[in-house]
């Protein structure tokens, strides 16, 4: 039986490639969550210091972010969809400030990850409110069904990619759906799935926490002595060198 989402829930993740919103924080779990996230990021350089700091390995350089890796509400809807046995792979910090030009273009996170078979998921966490004003993460639905689109890298100043990587195909706004969060929902995805957002044109930051799992049994195929984190169950396929304890902290 899942544990926290519905097998409803959980045939629709697979069929569409992204599930939304799924609870993941009480109220006061994401505010004070956040209080801790923008206290290391005021001491770690602002927010452009923040976001090269926290961009691959995140929970490895920040506290509050190392426990929620591990939050039992956060584990539980991800192991409805890999399996009882999770890695956390990497995980990202994605902050928009008010008025902020940055933006994420049309991807897909298998392109470029060199992981196989692709059974890898990322819980988007809000730690404030996502809406289509301060720039929500925007996907297309079932296009983790087929091939992977041909990518561009543009190197866009703006962009909030390393090499401003994107899909050198059209999308058809009609087919777009906005994964509108409040802070303390997430939504989950496919590593195949394309998405992207837009800048944010609102007055507030928007702060989103993107945790990367994988099934133990998949592999990278791109480099040698990649790493990941046990977080849940047991790794007998051991394809990954261990990152740190799996001990909670």
């Amino acid at each position: 039986m899942p544990k926290s989402l519905s097998p409803q829930a959980v045939a629709e993740y697979h069929a569409t490639g992204f599930r939304f919103p799924v609870p993941a924080l009480a109220a006061d779990e994401a505010r004070s969550y956040r209080q801790r996230l923008e206290a290391f990021i005021k001491e770690n350089g602002g927010s452009t210091g923040a976001r090269r700091l926290l961009f691959e390995k995140a929970h490895l350089r920040c506290p509050p972010l190392a426990e929620l890796v591990r939050h039992p509400k956060i584990l539980d809807a991800v192991e409805d969809v890999l399996g009882p046995d999770i890695l956390c792979w990497a995980s990202t910090i994605f902050l928009k400030e008010p008025q902020d030009k940055a933006y994420v273009s049309w991807h897909q996170d298998a392109m470029y990850w060199g992981l196989d078979p692709p059974d890898v998921v990322t819980a988007w966490v809000a730690l404030t409110d996502s809406l289509p004003e301060n720039g929500a993460m925007k996907v297309l639905p079932e296009s983790h069904l087929g091939a992977l689109f041909r990518h561009n890298e543009t190197f866009a100043a703006d962009n909030m990619l390393s090499r401003g990587q994107e899909i050198a195909v059209e999308v058809d706004p009609g087919k777009v759906v906005t994964l509108s969060l409040r802070a303390g929902e997430m939504s989950l995805h496919h590593i195949k799935l394309a998405h992207g957002s837009d800048a944010n044109k609102s007055k507030n930051r928007r702060i989103g926490y993107a945790i990367r799992y994988v099934a133990p049994h998949v592999r990278q195929t791109g480099s040698k002595g990649d790493r990941a984190m046990l977080v849940r169950g047991n790794d007998k396929f051991k394809n990954f060198r261990s990152e740190i304890s799996t001990e909670p902290t």
